[in-house]
């Protein structure tokens, strides 16, 4: 079976050229397979726009009825960062819905994995709130819908942006069926995800936030996603795995202090898809979040597809740079401390 992609091209509508945010995005993600020559490979699924009822499922009505009515008259801005244009309420519903379109393609056996390749991005969206550039919360839509019309009981959730997928984590804190894990530096943007924060009720333990040094590197992340997710996922065995795959912990984008790869993300990629190998069938999904250097975003998204359709990671023209710092103590006090690796 193939690698599936869903896009369209009318995320490009919700735009603001001097936001870091816009359109170019995937514009440099498509120019970027075009040039790799892996699109005849990828299967190409037109998107559907989210229903209400699977908005709602994570939502609050009062945050979709307020993009809704602002993209009516013609957009503004929600905060300092998260702006609305009028093209922006189809975008985000039609977001959701190639998140969810991406899920049911691979449960139905359609493909093997899927890559929604969305904007606007999801993962700071909570159920009462659009911010950090996130106006509705794809994988968490993704995910409920999966909870609700699959039959699935346990989904897992992991965030490897450089910041922070505090909507994510809100929209399942209190659910033990979904298990969240993210890695991200630390501090910064929504200043959330402390190590301490761990889920409530029921669901105490699966969350799993794993904040990280700044200018941590391929071997590092390497070394924290070996000994404490793919650990928590092995404890949690999930039944689908949903990935908010951000691609702004590279040491060239603007926004992110922290010195990944273009092939470190492809190593990473390259974990979570054997995790899904031997967890659950190989349902994996992957669903856009960040990502603002242009040139390494296309690379990065392009080495986690080289993956997805069993392949290395292919050129990597964006080395890291920085000296990486020790994680040694901070993983160790993560495996000691959290209930899913105790």
């Amino acid at each position: 079976m193939a690698t599936a992609i869903l896009t369209d091209a009318r995320f490009a509508g919700h735009t603001n050229p001097r936001h870091v945010e816009r359109a170019e995005r995937l514009t440099a993600v498509n120019h970027a397979l075009d040039a790799s020559g892996l699109r005849p490979r990828l299967q190409s699924l037109s998107p559907r726009p989210a229903t209400r009822a699977e908005l709602l499922a994570v939502h609050q009505p009062t945050l979709l009825d307020l993009v809704e009515r602002m993209a009516s008259f013609g957009g503004g801005h929600i905060d300092g960062d998260t702006y609305v244009t009028e093209a922006s309420w189809e975008a985000a519903t039609l977001a959701a819905g190639a998140a969810v379109g991406a899920v049911e393609a691979v449960l139905s056996g359609q493909c093997a994995n899927a890559f929604a390749l969305v904007r606007p991005p999801g993962h700071h969206a909570t159920p009462g709130q659009a911010m950090g550039f996130c106006l509705v919360n794809n994988i968490a839509v993704a995910a409920r819908a999966t909870l609700g019309q699959s039959g699935l009981q346990r989904v897992a959730i992991v965030d490897f942006d450089v910041h922070h997928g505090n909507g994510t984590q809100d929209a399942f804190y209190d659910d033990s069926a979904v298990l969240f894990c993210s890695t991200h530096a630390a501090p910064l943007y929504p200043g959330t995800g402390a190590f301490s924060e761990m889920g409530s009720g029921l669901a105490k333990s699966t969350t799993l936030n794993v904040p990280l040094p700044y200018y941590l590197g391929d071997t590092g992340y390497m070394h924290v996603y070996e000994q404490t997710i793919i650990l928590a996922l092995r404890r949690f065995r999930p039944q689908l795995l949903l990935v908010s795959a951000g691609y702004d912990a590279h040491g060239d984008d603007p926004l992110g202090p922290m010195s990944l790869s273009t092939s470190g993300y492809a190593r990473l990629t390259q974990l979570l898809y054997d995790a899904a190998a031997e967890l659950c069938d190989g349902r994996l999904v992957l669903v856009l979040e960040g990502g603002y250097d242009l040139d390494a975003l296309g690379a990065s998204v392009v080495a986690s597809l080289r993956v997805l359709l069993g392949e290395g990671p292919g050129p990597t023209p964006h080395p890291a740079t920085y000296h990486e710092p020790d994680v040694g103590q901070l993983v160790e006090r993560v495996k000691a401390q959290h209930p899913l690796l105790r």
